[in-house]
Parts: C-alpha cells; structure tokens; sequence
C-alpha cells in the first residue's frame, strides 16, 4: 500500500508527515529554488531529480490555498520548485486568472500536465470556474486524474493531445513537462488520440458562445492547435501560449500577430503591464533566458481586452 503523501502548507510553511530525511531533502529544495532563482533556475530540475533517487517513492501534497490542492511526487525536479514559498509559477497567467475572478469563464487546460492550473482555478479563492484539463501522456495522465480526485472532482479530464485536426500521434520525450507529439514519431513514444479545439465546441464540451482563458503548454504543436480552434477564438476567448526562450524568432508570436485576426499581448516586466504588441522586437527584450519559457496572450474579443486595460489601469493605481 502506497505511503500517505507528505503535507505542505504554502501560506503557513507547515511540512507535515516527512521523516528525517525528507525534512532535510525539503530544506535543499528549498535552498536551491532560491539561489538558482537568481538565475531562471537553470540547473534545478537536474539537481532535484538526483536528490529525488535517494528519496522514498511517495508523493506530496502542497496546499496552494485553502480550497487548493496539488499533489506530485516528492522531490520531482519541476515542481518542488512550489516549496519555496517566495516562487510564483508563471505569475502572468496567475495575474489574469486572479483578475477573472468575478468573469463566468471556462479554463480548457490543453497541456495540464498534472493540473496546476486546473487545481488552482477550479478553487474558492480563484472564482471557482468550471475547468477541463487535457493532457495525452499515459505517465501523466494518472497524476492529473488524482488531482481532480483529491479536489473532489470538481475539475474534468481528458486523455488526448491538441493538434490542428481530430487524428492520432505519437508522443514522445524524456522530461514529465516536455512531451510532445511535434517530436520524430519513428523515435517511439506511445500513439495518442488527438482533437482540435473546435471538436470540443462539435462535441459539446463547450458552447461556441462561451468565455474561454485557454492555455496552450502543447510542447512545439501551438501553432497547429491555434489552426484547430478558429470557432472557439471567435468567441470570447484569450489563448495563453508559451513561447521558448530559446526560440529567437518568436515563431508563435510571429504567427498570432500575421496569421491570425487576434491581438498579441505580452506581459512587460519593465512596465508591469499586459501590452498589445504590433513589433516582436519586444520580445528580444523579454525573453532574457534561453531555457525557460513565456508566455504570450492572443484574443480577439472586446470582452478581454476591455478587462485587461481595466487591469493595467488597477496596475498603474497601485504603484502610483
């Protein structure tokens, strides 16, 4: 029988149910998030998987907030970033998750991975939105479902990937948060189902009137899931796209801005601002690290971009 998971409190601290040494790998954790944060965390993941082979097989369990939980297992290298409790996980989208509170929207959490996001908006604190988080990788899909589980079902899930049109691929990578189905498929991996957005709208999903945040964490294939969901970006909806620091010529943002009718919006550290980019040399300037990502906004909805201007106003309120 699997060992309970250990327990982490992000408001409080609180680590409950480590022994000894658990505690002391929680500690280096810790302490590595915080020096290697000077630096985009280059090096974290590598050092946290090492320390993860000396470490129990079981998970933890961090409480994101009070209606919040994420469970993962212990030591992974990606998310034990959480135990230090100074790091925000990609806080742009948080900030305009944190702003929708009041805004009857779907999250469509294409990528999920083990559901972070889903978690997160599906809880009290956060407006308790519906959420379907999608995710095609057999080794992740049973860590997504336990956190619909342990947050009480409130969130659905699907076992496929997005891609430009119903079919089949095959997924394949090394690193839980890097799979993809934009990979050689002769290099193995395992076959997966595939659907665009649009057949969520065909169906029945979702209605093709609704308001959607939709991220896009589809490892490379972003490009094609935007071609996919042409219905569902008529509607009120923002897509949250990664683009890769290591990408120089901004290939996802080059595409939204000339491809498609939506506006591409950034969040500009400099500023502390959502802003619209009609120049990608923006993005020269914010995409500082080469081994992380960012992420960039598209919508073509007068809802959306109405309430991010109402946002940067509340911004701009608050550091006067």
């Amino acid at each position: 029988m699997a060992q309970a998971p250990i327990q982490f409190d992000r408001a409080s601290g609180a680590l409950e149910g480590a022994n000894l040494w658990e505690r002391t790998a929680a500690l280096a954790l810790v302490t590595g998030s915080k020096i290697s944060s000077h630096f985009s965390h280059m090096g974290y993941i590598a050092c946290a998987n090492l320390l993860r082979k000396t470490l129990p097989e079981r998970n933890i369990a961090i409480r994101l907030n009070p209606d919040a939980v994420f469970e993962f297992p212990y030591g992974d290298g990606y998310w034990s970033k959480l135990l230090n409790r100074s790091y925000n996980y990609e806080d742009e989208l948080e900030l305009l998750f944190a702003d929708s509170i009041d805004v009857d929207y779907t999250l469509l959490d294409c990528g999920a991975n083990y559901g972070y996001w889903s978690v997160l908006v599906s809880s009290k604190p956060f407006g308790a939105h519906k959420a379907i988080a999608i995710e095609p990788s057999g080794q992740n899909y049973p860590k997504l479902a336990n956190n619909a589980r342990v947050n009480g079902g409130r969130f659905e899930t699907m076992k496929c990937a997005i891609g430009a049109a119903r079919g089949t691929a095959r997924l394949s990578g090394t690193k839980h948060e890097a799979f993809s189905i934009a990979g050689d498929p002769s290099v193995g991996g395992e076959e997966v189902p595939v659907i665009a957005l649009d057949d969520l709208i065909g169906d029945g999903k979702v209605a093709a009137t609704g308001k959607y945040l939709i991220k896009l964490d589809v490892e490379g294939v972003e490009i094609e899931a935007i071609k996919g969901g042409v219905r569902l970006l008529q509607a009120d909806s923002v897509i949250m796209c990664e683009e890769h620091g290591s990408d120089r010529s901004h290939a996802v943002s080059r595409f939204i801005l000339e491809q498609t009718p939506l506006k591409l919006i950034v969040f500009d550290p400099r500023s502390n601002r959502m802003e619209t980019v009609t120049e990608l040399s923006i993005l020269d300037r914010i995409k500082v690290s080469t081994h992380v990502g960012y992420n960039v906004f598209g919508t073509a909805s007068a809802f959306w971009q109405d309430r991010i201007e109402a946002m940067n106003a509340k911004t701009a309120r608050r550091m006067q």
